[in-house]
């Protein structure tokens, strides 16, 4: 079992009750998922662009990544319909809690000069996405292979209602704020 998996059963479930006051263990907020989403606008241009995005993406995830597709067309941009714009991939499970830990705990902290997320990270539903501007924080990424740094944005997805029990529950996992 995940560390941060183990942490969220043992530790963070009785906070969370004690402090939201959760009659049944079922309403006590969780994880769902964790979506990477890594824009290539560039690939209009250069479709390697996208090969190397889609693998650069894999190697963070630990999980094959899907090539996302244009919605419509937009004649400004040269973009048409259908046209390979992006990748993205959905972390579930053991391997989302694992990606979690290694964001929280190596990533992050790599940042230059990182003093914590801004709590307007979350939408008003108990979600939160952070945008992250270069993907060589992370571990897996050989700086020296990088042709360009690129940026993704990772989303998390919990089944809490409100911003304050997601807040509570990723404060509680490690989840770097600032004071």
């Amino acid at each position: 079992m995940s560390r941060l998996k183990e942490l969220y059963e043992k530790e963070a479930v009785p906070a969370l009750r004690k402090e939201f006051g959760y009659k049944s263990i079922m309403a006590v907020p969780r994880l769902k998922k964790v979506v990477l989403n890594m824009g290539l606008g560039e690939a209009i241009y250069n479709i390697k662009a996208l090969d190397k995005g889609v693998e650069e993406l894999t190697l963070i995830a630990g999980q094959k990544s899907v090539v996302t597709k244009a919605k419509r067309s937009i004649a400004g941009f040269k973009l048409r319909e259908g046209m390979p714009i992006g990748c993205t991939v959905t972390l579930r499970r053991a391997k989302m809690f694992d990606f979690l830990d290694k964001l929280f705990n190596v990533a992050l902290p790599r940042l230059r000069d990182f003093r914590g997320l801004s709590e307007k990270v979350f939408d008003g539903r108990g979600n939160c996405t952070v945008g992250i501007k270069e993907q060589i924080i992370f571990p897996e990424i050989e700086y020296d292979k990088v042709e360009k740094i690129r940026g993704l944005n990772v989303s998390i997805v919990t089944s809490g209602k409100t911003d304050e029990e997601a807040y509570f529950l990723l404060k509680f996992l490690g989840m770097p704020f600032r004071r």
